[in-house]
Parts: structure tokens; C-alpha cells; sequence
């Protein structure tokens, strides 16, 4: 129990000694597991210097064989170890005299290595008592630490927004994991450092900042409101460990070291030096089986007329739906273009075997969606170039009976942090978009139509 105390609370100081050897010990552990899961699952070697890669492109392509769910896995089975090096980096800082903001440093990859070298030399000189006894105040200002520290957080998020969006042009990890941390951590700090609240408190507090936060990027036009809808719960996760760490520096810390202050500088920073990742790409395959030859299916393959007006709510809140497709030209080298509510995917054929294969890449693309806004539309940045689709293909395989099956594919990559989460839900569309279109030849090929 003295253990799990120590790795998991705020209660027990850590010295340089019990930093080091704790440290040492669980990454030992988690190295263990990893290299042995990933090569169980996905039959490759993991080594050590793997970890000091930032790019998640190529820890990505180290999964590509293993089952879906690994990758999610993987993730879930790290976030203890990562509370574990931020609870003890906090106490260790302190205890070294030095200011517990460093313990932050732990997201930033690589960065979190040099940082676990520094506070492990260190001596002990600290002149924080912890934990600290504090009195009783004479009035509960409750609301007002509430409101200050909700009010803190819009600041931080546009500052972070308009660096990490609008400068560089990513939406990375130190956006959508920082950014709601460091604005969960400042509400909860204000909140507790005239008197402490209960965690209860502390938590709704921190998970209204990440709304208010939501609000104000909406509000002042930098996104639409259906991402950041999405985008909420990624948020919403990050902000738990966030206030419960504002609170318990808060309670157990005197002096400015503890301030929230320099948070404010903190996401912003993160963004603007964060690595840029490339994305991986994948393919979404949808099937169906059509009551016709490939012969007939293939003439609404290469074209087909106009859809009806989508019904499915997934389009009908914004998301781009295929209309309708055209082609100029015959063969490799003609130019076929798939017609979307938002505007056209160009796509030059790349492979033509009549009745068989359809390839083509995909050289320009609209907007995948028309983002939801109090200002009408607006275009978001998220719209230029982070989902990017850059192969099709149609497959005609035949079946008994003059029957054919039909197999469409997709190549795409998202350019958004975490890529495992976006990813599901461009999965989920781009399998719409395929079954919208699938269902349409379908029933041309069986009625015949024109």
C-alpha cells in the first residue's frame, strides 16, 4: 500500500534516490511488456531507442499487423505509467527545491527523458513543507475561485489555438492533450488555493473550463462546433488528471512555485516546439452484391447519374455526401470526378480493366464537411488538408449466377492528434460515403436503369 501511495498520490515526498530506482523499475516493466506484446501481436522488435522516436507514423507502422484494437491498448496500459512520472516528478521537483511546473515537461516527448535524467541528480533542498496544513478561512468563496478560474481558461485556449492551429498549422498533441490538461490544471488551482474543495468540486470545475473552453473556440469562430464536439471527450480525459493535479498542488504547496501563472505561456510553447508527425495512411474496403453481371455494373461504376438528397443524419449535420460521378476520357489517363455536396474529387484513372478494376488517384478533394457555426458557415482549419484521401479503387468480382460483388476502397490518412481516435471516426464516415454510393450502382445494375 506504502507503494501504490507512493506512485499515486501527493502524500509521500520523493527523494533523488527513490526517484531514480522507481523510475528505473517501471520503465524496466513497461518496456517488458510492450517489447513482449508487440512482438506477440504485431511480430516485430521493439527496442528502447524506439521511445525517443516522437512520431507516432512510425510506431504506427510498428502495429500495422497487429489485431485494431493493440494500438487503443497500448495506449490505455501507458496512462498509469504516465500519472505514475508526473505524480513523482511533482513531488521530486519539489523536494529539489525546484519549481513543480518542470514535472509538465513529462508530456513532451523526448524532452521527458532529459528531464527524468535532471531531477534524478538533484539533491534534496527544498523548503516546502509537505503536505502543508493550512487553516480554516473565515469566508467560503467558492463562486468567486469558480469563476476565476473558468474565466483563466479562455485565454489559454485561444492563445493555444491560434499558435498550434493557425501558425503551425497542426493539430498535434500539445493541442488536444496540453492544452485542455493545463486548463483543467489552472481552474482547479485557483479553486483550491484560498481554501480546499472537495475533489468532487474540483473535477466539475475542471471539466466546465474544458466546456467553457469548447465554447470560446466556437464562439470566437476559430472551429466549428461539430468538431469540437467530437473532440470534447479526448478533453474531457485529459482534464481528470489535470485538476486532480492543480488540486493537489494547490492544497499541498505554499508560494508562487505552485502558481498557475506561467501555465498561461505553457500550451502555447508546447505547440509552437512540438514535432511535426506525418500521418499513416489506411484503407477503408466496403462490399456488396449486386444481382447483375459485371458487365452492367461496371457502366455505372466508371459513372452514374445523381443521387437523391441524403437521408442519413451523419450528412444531413454537415458531413460531405457523394452526389453524383462523371468521367471525361476512356482508359488510364482519363479524368473521372465524384461530385460531393461540398465540391469535386478529382481523380485521374490510374488502372482500367474493363468489367474488372477501376483505380484512380485522388489529386484534389473538397472540404469533407460544412462545419456548424452561430456565424453561419464558416471555414474551419481543420477543413484544409488534415483528412486527405488519395486513392479508389473499384473492384468487380463475379459470382454464380450472373451475379457480381463489388468491392470499394479508400485510401486516406488523418493529420489530427490522436490519430487512433480521428481515425475511427473517418473510418465511419468515408464507410458511409462507400455504402451511399455502393447502395446507388446497386440498385441501378438490378433495375437497369439509364
Amino acid at each position: 500500500m506504502r507503494t501504490l501511495r507512493l506512485w499515486f498520490s501527493f502524500d509521500i515526498p520523493v527523494d533523488r534516490r527513490t526517484y531514480l530506482t522507481n523510475g528505473v523499475a517501471l520503465m524496466a516493466v513497461k518496456y517488458a511488456v510492450d517489447a513482449a506484446a508487440i512482438w506477440f501481436f504485431a511480430g516485430k522488435v521493439w527496442t528502447p531507442l524506439d521511445y525517443f522516436n516522437p512520431l507516432l507514423t512510425v510506431r504506427l507502422e510498428v502495429l500495422r499487423a497487429a489485431p485494431p484494437w493493440f494500438g487503443p491498448a497500448l495506449i490505455v496500459f501507458a496512462l498509469p505509467f504516465l500519472w505514475i512520472g508526473v505524480s513523482m516528478s511533482v513531488r521530486r521537483a519539489v523536494d529539489a527545491g525546484r519549481t513543480p511546473w518542470l514535472a509538465l515537461l513529462f508530456f513532451v516527448p523526448v524532452v521527458n527523458y532529459l528531464l527524468m535524467a535532471v531531477l534524478s541528480a538533484l539533491p534534496s533542498q527544498s523548503t516546502f513543507r509537505w503536505p502543508v496544513e493550512r487553516p480554516a478561512p473565515q469566508v467560503d468563496e467558492r463562486l468567486k475561485s469558480a469563476l476565476l478560474g473558468v474565466a483563466a481558461t479562455i485565454g489559454i485556449t485561444l492563445a493555444t489555438v491560434a499558435v498550434g492551429v493557425y501558425l503551425r498549422r497542426a493539430y498535434s498533441p500539445g493541442l488536444f492533450l496540453g492544452a485542455p490538461f493545463t486548463i483543467a490544471y489552472s481552474s482547479a488551482h485557483i479553486y483550491n488555493r484560498r481554501q480546499t474543495r472537495s475533489m468532487g468540486e474540483t473535477l466539475v470545475v475542471g471539466l466546465a473550463s474544458v466546456l467553457v473552453a469548447g465554447g470560446a473556440v466556437v464562439l470566437f469562430a476559430l472551429e466549428g462546433a461539430v468538431c469540437t464536439i467530437m473532440a470534447l471527450p479526448v478533453a474531457a480525459a485529459v482534464a481528470v488528471p489535470g485538476a486532480l493535479l492543480g488540486r493537489a498542488l494547490a492544497i499541498r504547496v505554499l508560494g508562487p512555485a505552485a502558481g498557475p501563472g506561467a501555465l498561461a505561456l505553457l500550451a502555447p510553447l508546447l505547440v509552437l516546439v512540438e514535432p511535426r508527425q506525418v500521418p499513416a495512411p489506411r484503407d477503408v474496403v466496403s462490399t456488396v452484391e449486386i444481382d447483375a453481371p459485371p458487365a452492367v455494373v461496371w457502366r455505372y461504376v466508371v459513372q452514374f447519374p445523381e443521387l437523391p438528397a441524403p437521408r442519413e443524419w451523419l450528412f444531413r449535420a454537415g458531413i460531405a455526401a457523394p452526389v453524383g460521378a462523371r468521367i471525361e476520357g476512356a482508359g488510364v489517363g482519363a479524368v473521372r470526378y465524384c461530385d460531393f455536396t461540398t465540391g469535386n474529387f478529382v481523380e485521374p484513372v490510374i488502372a482500367w480493366d474493363e468489367g474488372r478494376l477501376l483505380a484512380f488517384a485522388i489529386t484534389d478533394q473538397p472540404p469533407p464537411m460544412r462545419e456548424l457555426s452561430p456565424y453561419g458557415a464558416i471555414h474551419a482549419p481543420h477543413l484544409d488538408g488534415y483528412f486527405r484521401a488519395t486513392y479508389g479503387e473499384f473492384r468487380l468480382e463475379q459470382l454464380p449466377g450472373y451475379r457480381t460483388r463489388l468491392v470499394g476502397t479508400t485510401r486516406f490518412a488523418v493529420d489530427m492528434f490522436p490519430q487512433v481516435y480521428w481515425q475511427w471516426f473517418a473510418n465511419q464516415i468515408v464507410e458511409a460515403i462507400h455504402q451511399r454510393v455502393l447502395r446507388h450502382i446497386q440498385r441501378l445494375a438490378e433495375e437497369g436503369g439509364p
